[in-house]
Parts: structure tokens; sequence; C-alpha cells
């Protein structure tokens, strides 16, 4: 028969082994029991932008130079308050983000008021062309948006309802359909005035203090 020798348990509070990274039992040695990198950062809201947007196309514009080819970006780009207020807007620099920025100031300056019905649906029949766009848009009493391509868009940031959109050429290019939508709007709407002399007051301000700070570097005095 096989001797059976009999098997010593460690004793209560003993380590099987040595730790890892030292006493503290942590990789690398590094205390336990914090968050990893530090403290957390405190949460921050941010907040929520005057209207809703929508990016139509981004099409990158490439120029040959004397000196070789320069790329630039333009972004055609829609808003909305999804209460009736619509605008249209392109932009166009070298970074997108730029060129987005851009396209939402030529938006509010283009912003339109739509005369909406009391169940946020159209007046009446609309028809509106620009270059090969030709684009009707009609009220369907309660069926819903039946619409597509960027006249969709535009109808769901301006918050209307009930509405058939047909587009009757093959045009593919989204800034005209969107243009064409605009034209449309501009039969049962009105220019909003006061963004436009807002961004005009804004740009007009930024350009001074540029100015200014110019004036300043070459020891000038500052223009009033």
């Amino acid at each position: 028969m096989a001797e059976h020798t009999p098997t010593t348990k460690p004793a209560a509070g003993a380590s099987r082994g040595p730790s890892r990274g030292g006493a503290s039992g942590s990789r690398g040695g590094a205390p336990t029991g914090g968050a990893r990198g530090g403290s957390r950062r405190p949460f921050t809201e941010r907040a929520k932008p005057e209207y809703d947007q929508k990016i139509l196309a981004i099409r990158r514009v490439t120029r040959v130079v004397s000196g070789g080819r320069r790329m630039t970006f333009s972004v055609a780009l829609a808003i909305g308050d999804r209460k009736g207020m619509v605008g249209l807007g392109t932009g166009k620099a070298i970074d997108t983000s730029m060129a987005i920025q851009k396209a939402q100031k030529d938006a509010k300056k283009n912003m339109l008021k739509l005369r909406l019905t009391k169940t946020s649906s159209l007046p009446h029949d609309i028809e509106a062309k620009f270059s090969s766009a030709q684009l009707m848009m009609m009220p369907n009493r309660g069926r819903g948006l039946i619409s597509g391509s960027a006249t969709r868009d535009m109808l769901l940031l301006a918050g209307v309802k009930d509405v058939t959109s047909k587009i009757s050429t093959g045009s593919k290019n989204k800034l005209n359909i969107a243009r064409a939508t605009m034209k449309a709007f501009e039969l049962v709407g009105k220019r909003v005035i006061h963004h436009k002399i807002a961004t005009e007051k804004a740009d007009a301000a930024a350009d001074l203090a540029a100015a200014k700070a110019l004036a300043e570097e070459a020891g000038l005095p500052a223009a009033e």
C-alpha cells in the first residue's frame, strides 16, 4: 500500500507567495483604494444649442495654384428650431470645423419664419425651382411627412408635418435641392431680420477688436 503523507495548511494570515510589486500588493507598488488617475472630473452639463442643425453636404475643393494644390472644404448646413424657423447657409475654409462655423453664421443671416397651420402643416400647395432642381410640396391632411433628400431634413428642422414633397427632376445635388426648398419656403414665410442684424454687429465688433490689437502692436493710436 502507498504511504499517505499528510499535507500542512498555511497558517491563517500567511500569504502563499511573494506579491507582485512589493508589500503593497498592487502592480508597480502603487497604493490601492484610490481612483485610477486621480479624482474624477466634475460633470458639467453642455449648453443646449439655440437651433438644431443638419449638415447636408461636405465637399473637398481643390484649387491649383503656382505653389501646388490648395485644398479647402465646402459645407452646406441647415438649421431650425422645429417650431417654424429654418435657415440654410454655406461656408468654405481650410478646416471642416471652421467651415461649419461659417455655414452657421450664414444660415442665421438667411432665417425664415414660416406661416404654418394649427396642425404645423403648409397652408397650400407651393412650387419652386432652383437650377435643375424643381420641387413641389403639398399638405396631405394627416398622412405624415412623405419626403426625401435634403427637403425632408429641412422640413424636419422647420417642424413641418403632414406634407408630401416631390422632386420633379433627376438632380442629386443636395445643395440645389435645399435652395429650391428655401425658395418654396419664401412663399409661405418671411425673413427674420434681427438674426442678421445681431450677426453683423458681432462681426463688426470682432473686426474692431482685431484692428485695436494690431494698432497696439504697431504702437499707433487705437481706432474708436
